[in-house]
C-alpha cells in the first residue's frame, strides 16, 4: 500500500543533524557521478509569477520525483512561495511506496545544504549573521546555520520593512535599516529573496565573508552584483544547473571553483583562509529524494530520525 505522509508526519521525524549528514552524502554522490538526474524541467505558467518544476532522481535505493510549484507573488499574500509533492519508489521493482508533502522537505533540505557548506567554508570564528529576506527560507536558514556556528549577532533586512520587523521580533534579532547595514561586517550572509535585480553589493562585504545565495533561481534573475560574484570563490551545488539556471552565475560570468560535493569529499581543497566565498544554491532533485528516503525509513522504523 502506498503511504501518504502529510507535512505533520514529515515534521515529526525530520531533524537537522541527520538531514545535514544525508545532504552531504547525497551531494558527494552527485559530484562523483553516482546520481542519475537530469536538469529540472520548468514549465512557465506565467512569466515572473507562476512556475511548475519536475525533478526526478535515482540514487542507490532512493528513487523519486518531486513536483514543485513556485509562485513568487505568494510572498505578498502570506502564503509559501513553494508547494511540493514527492513520489518515492522502490528501485528494485519500481513500485511506489510513498507520496509525501514536499514543502517542508524543500524548506529544510535547502537550509541544511547551506549549513553544511557554511560548516566547511565559513570562518570558525564567525559571529555575525546577516539575512536578506524574511520568508520561509530566512527562518530555516537562521535555525540551520545556528547549529554550525555560534552567532552572537543576527541582523535581518527585507524589501518590505514590516516583514523584517515581524521576523526580527519573532526571532529576537536586529532589524537592519537597509541591506547595506545588515551586510556590513557580517561573517556569514544569506540572500533568500524574491529579487530579480541585485540586493547585495560586493563593496559591502567583509573580506573572508561567506554568502549563501538561495534566491534568484531563474537565468535572468539576480541577488548578487558582479563585484560580489567575481571577487569571491564560487561554489555551486551543480555546475550544469548553475550554468543553465542561475542568473547570478550566467550574467556575472563568474568562474565556478567547485561543487559542494567536491568540497565535502575533499576532491577540491577548501579555499584558503581569508577568501570571500559564495555558495550558489539552486536545489537538486537528489536532495529531495534522499530526504524523502530518510523520512520514509524513519516512518517505517516507527521512530524519529535522530
Amino acid at each position: 500500500m502506498v503511504r501518504y505522509l502529510d507535512e505533520a508526519a514529515v515534521r515529526a521525524v525530520l531533524h537537522w543533524e541527520p538531514l545535514g549528514a544525508a545532504m552531504e552524502a547525497a551531494l558527494i554522490a552527485f559530484s562523483k557521478g553516482q546520481v542519475q538526474q537530469p536538469l529540472r524541467t520548468i514549465l512557465t505558467v506565467e512569466e515572473g509569477k507562476r512556475y511548475l518544476g519536475l525533478m526526478p532522481a535515482v540514487l542507490g535505493e532512493a528513487m523519486g520525483l518531486k513536483a514543485v510549484s513556485f509562485y513568487p507573488a505568494n510572498a505578498d499574500k502570506g502564503i509559501p512561495t513553494h508547494f511540493a509533492v514527492i513520489l518515492l519508489l522502490r528501485t528494485d521493482t519500481g513500485e511506489p511506496v510513498a507520496v509525501m508533502d514536499g514543502r517542508l522537505i524543500t524548506e529544510m533540505r535547502t537550509a541544511a545544504v547551506s549549513a553544511m557548506v557554511t560548516k566547511h567554508l565559513a570562518s570558525p570564528d564567525s559571529r555575525v549573521l546577516a539575512i536578506l529576506g524574511s520568508g520561509v527560507q530566512a527562518g530555516a536558514h537562521l535555525e540551520a546555520l545556528s547549529r554550525v556556528r555560534n552567532f552572537q549577532e543576527v541582523r535581518v533586512w527585507s524589501p518590505t520593512a514590516n516583514n523584517a520587523r515581524r521576523f526580527a521580533t519573532k526571532h529576537r534579532i536586529v532589524a537592519a535599516a537597509n541591506a547595506e547595514a545588515a551586510v556590513r561586517g557580517a561573517d556569514v550572509i544569506v540572500t533568500a529573496t524574491a529579487a530579480v535585480e541585485p540586493v547585495l553589493q560586493g563593496r559591502w562585504l567583509k573580506p573572508g565573508a561567506h554568502i549563501n545565495a538561495v534566491g534568484a533561481p531563474r537565468p535572468t534573475w539576480r541577488e548578487l552584483d558582479d563585484a560580489a560574484m567575481t571577487s569571491s570563490v564560487l561554489v555551486v551545488d551543480s555546475r550544469e544547473a548553475a550554468q543553465q539556471e542561475s542568473g547570478d552565475v550566467i550574467l556575472s560570468r563568474a568562474p565556478i571553483y567547485a561543487e559542494a560535493g567536491e568540497i565535502f569529499a575533499g576532491a577540491k581543497p577548501k579555499p584558503e583562509a581569508g577568501r570571500t566565498t559564495v555558495f550558489k544554491s539552486l536545489g537538486l532533485a537528489v536532495e529531495d529524494v534522499a530526504t524523502a528516503r530518510l523520512v520514509y525509513a524513519a516512518i517505517e522504523a516507527n521512530q524519529p530520525v535522530g
